[in-house]
């Protein structure tokens, strides 16, 4: 049997989870529309005449990558928050990095 303070952590990690699961299908989805959109673009940029290379390369195909990239960015920022770039983890191995480098350099 739960107690309220349970059921309460429960239906908080419930909320999480939900919100990583769509933050994921979100991701999926960006991804496979932008490679469609971005085939469809370069496909359309070969038959106007362009090579290849210059349909590929042309960063214009890209632009929605870009800006639903940025919805992209906050919604994992909202998801995991600014600690899945800055944790203390990661704070703490780029200080033993730094550490060994400034070792190799002093001797």
């Amino acid at each position: 049997m739960r107690t309220d303070h349970q059921e309460q952590k429960y239906i908080r990690v419930r909320k999480k989870i939900e919100k990583i699961s769509k933050f994921y299908k979100h991701l999926s989805v960006y991804l496979a529309v932008n490679t469609f959109l971005s085939a469809i673009f370069i496909i359309g940029d070969i038959e106007a005449g362009d090579t290849f290379n210059e349909a590929f390369f042309n960063l214009g195909n890209y632009k929605i990558w870009f800006w639903w990239g940025i919805g992209i960015v906050f919604q994992a920022i909202g998801t995991f928050g600014l600690p899945m770039i800055f944790s203390k983890d990661w704070e703490d191995r780029k200080l033993q990095e730094y550490l060994k480098e400034e070792e190799k350099t002093r001797f």
